[in-house]
């Protein structure tokens, strides 16, 4: 993905998102979740290039697994159960509800290395709270945080953007 193809993702999801939000708020939405969408990559590539899990193990990934959860908290700074990743938003199509962002979000403060609270702590903060003017039902929520999160699902975070 080149510049002009990912500024055109970014216009794309303003115009979506244009009669839900103000002007002024858009990027803590868009910023938030390519953010959120850069830490899940970040954690699936660790787990898969350094911790020896398979793609097909990542399902197994929670909060009861102790050892994995201290060592990404340890090694990257912070820990995301399968259900709250990204990708798994994505996976999910139409079963995906706003409420699991809310959820991921308050899981994603609570599981941060105490080492790196200065780094993450409240970094979501803007996004979990101005939700609620995404829609005024959860089905309204839910349908423009799935149509955002497919507009951002294609751009690339393993730094192999064409410029």
């Amino acid at each position: 993905m080149n510049k002009q193809q990912l500024a055109a993702k970014i216009w794309e999801s303003a115009n979506r998102m244009r009669s839900k939000i103000e002007a002024n708020e858009y990027k803590d939405y868009i910023l938030g979740f390519i953010f959120y969408k850069f830490l899940s990559d970040k954690e699936v590539k660790y787990l898969v290039e350094e911790s020896d899990w398979t793609p097909a193990e990542l399902p197994q990934l929670t909060e009861e697994d102790g050892e994995t959860v201290q060592n990404c908290q340890h090694d990257i700074g912070y820990f995301i159960g399968y259900e709250n990743l990204f990708s798994t938003w994505i996976a999910q199509g139409g079963d995906f509800k706003a409420d699991q962002v809310t959820s991921a979000l308050h899981a994603f403060s609570r599981l941060i290395n105490a080492s790196h609270r200065k780094v993450f702590d409240g970094v979501f903060t803007t996004l979990e709270t101005g939700l609620s003017k995404l829609g005024e039902s959860s089905g309204a929520r839910t349908k423009a945080i799935r149509d955002l999160s497919y507009l951002i699902k294609d751009i690339p975070m393993d730094g192999r953007q064409d410029y």
